[in-house]
Formats: C-alpha cells, structure tokens, sequence
C-alpha cells in the first residue's frame, strides 16, 4: 500500500498543472479567509486530484508514459487502497474543516473521476461523452467546489453569474487542452479499446481542434475580463498566453513533418508552459483584484 511505485502513481505534482482553475476562483471569492483558503487548497491538490490519479492508474495498468509520469511502473493492490484513504481522508477533512455541502462535492467529483477508468462505467471508452464530462468536471464543477470551500457557501451561491460563467470559461478551456493530453496515447489506447477524443479526431486533427476551441475560449476569456473587471487584464491575459501560442505553433509545425513528434515530452512541455503562465496570470488577478497588493 505504501510502496513507492504506488506513490509515483499518485502523481501528486501534477497537481500544477490543475492549479488555474483554484487560483482564478480566488478572484472571485468576496468572503476570503487564509486558514480556509488553505485547507481547501490542501485538500484538493494534495488529496482529491491524486486520488483520482492514483484510482485511474490502477484500472488503467498503462505501460507506457501517462501524465506526470514518463516510465510508469507496475501497479499493484496498495496503489487501489492508498487512492480510496486519499479520499476518505479528504472528504473528511472537507467535511471538518470547510462544511458538509463541500465534502459532499468532493466526494461527487471523486465518484466521477473513478467512472472514467473503472470497468463498468469507463467513461475513457467513450469519446465525445468522456470528453464532455471530464471538462465539466475538472472546470465548472472544481471551479465551484473551490469557490463554495473558500467562502464557505451553501448550494445556492453557486448559481450566480460571476461563479457560472467563469466556471464554464475554466470548463471549455480544458475541453480545448483536454484531447492534447491524449495525443501520444493513441497506441496504447487503441490497444485496450478506449477510443479517446484525441483518438477519434486523430494526430492532425487534435491539433486543429484544439487550436480552433482554444481561440474561441479565448475570445470568452477577453469579454470576461472587460466586463467583469478592466481591459487592462485582457491585455495582461492575452500576454501571459503568447509563449503558449508560440510552443503550441511550433510543435503543429513539428508534427506536420513527423507525427512521431506528438509524443509524451513535447506534450508535458506543452502542459507545463500552459500552467505557469496561467498560473501566474490568475495569482497576479487574485492578489490585484482582492487588493492584496496593495497591502505590501
């Protein structure tokens, strides 16, 4: 159970790459308190998305690279149990430490996150529906589970436009991000009979698909931030996204002369770029639009 490949498996510095969603719920939140602020940061980062890592690993049995992890070695049993502790414990945490709604939303998303791999359900089988749902997932709903455990609300806080449409904005980024993370898995996937989105729509296809969502979220992202806060912070968005654009560009341009080059380091690259420079757009609009800044 407490092995080190189990550990591996929970991948739980991938949890960077998940990071935007919390960071921009922050810059919403009007009812911000530092000690919850931070349990709900823990639990969700360090608990929730391992546990769905490590859940999926196990059913998944991948021998070739995943995300987060280059060579993945075998799983075992301790790898399914050590995920199931993760998240009694962060459920129970949740429950303690923020409310009751809250540990129920954690453990509505990590009942969803096991029907993506788990045999009866395995939602990774299903192209466009598994698609749908792991964005929805991963970006409106992580979007107002984070919301509702930093401020503290109940059900009703969440049907608001400044937490729905920011949400849906996180949700339809990640379903332009979601088929890249799938692009190098075409072989083994096809080998176990999951046909992923990436899959369905192919090399090439991934790309000018992505790059076509991508532009569009884009757009919605622009008309956000003039209407929700000031032009400045499009401006500030559209820069944070240039290197994205340029590594994106370049590899395209890469694959087109060889398919091979859709492989697992030029797509963590790739997440990795994405993550920071979303990750410090949406740390500098927390700290600036909450005035935090202005404290030092």
């Amino acid at each position: 159970m407490f092995s080190r490949s189990s550990w591996l498996h929970l991948r739980i510095p991938f949890s960077y790459f998940l990071l935007p969603v919390f960071l921009f719920s922050l810059s919403s939140s009007p009812n911000l308190n530092e000690p919850r602020l931070l349990w709900v940061f823990i639990i969700i980062h360090f608990l929730l998305y391992p546990a769905s890592n490590g859940y999926n690993s196990y059913f998944d049995k991948d021998e070739k690279s995943i995300g987060g992890l280059k060579n993945p070695p075998p799983v075992t049993k301790g790898l399914y149990y050590l995920s199931l502790l993760f998240d009694m414990v962060a459920i129970i945490l949740g429950y303690i430490k923020i409310s009751t709604f809250f540990a129920v939303m954690l453990l509505i998303y990590g009942l969803v996150s096991k029907a993506y791999s788990h045999p009866k359900v395995r939602l990774k089988k299903h192209a466009i529906t598994g698609w749908i749902i792991t964005g929805l997932f991963q970006g409106l709903f992580t979007y107002a589970m984070c919301y509702v455990g930093v401020n503290k609300y109940s059900m009703e806080n969440i049907w608001k436009a400044q937490v729905l449409i920011p949400g849906l904005l996180s949700s339809i980024m990640l379903w332009a991000n979601y088929p890249m993370t799938q692009v190098y898995q075409h072989e083994e996937d096809a080998k176990r009979g999951d046909k992923t989105f990436s899959l369905l729509l192919g090399i090439r296809g991934t790309f000018y698909f992505v790059g076509g969502v991508f532009g569009i979220v884009t757009v919605g992202f622009i008309w956000y931030f003039n209407t929700y806060f000031s032009s400045v912070y499009a401006w500030l968005f559209l820069a944070s996204l240039s290197p994205v654009v340029i590594y994106f560009l370049y590899w395209f341009y890469l694959v087109l002369k060889d398919e091979k080059k859709a492989d697992f380091s030029h797509t963590m690259l790739l997440n990795f770029i994405s993550a920071t420079c979303l990750n410090a757009f949406f740390l500098y609009l927390f700290l600036s639009s909450t005035h935090v800044l202005q404290t030092f």
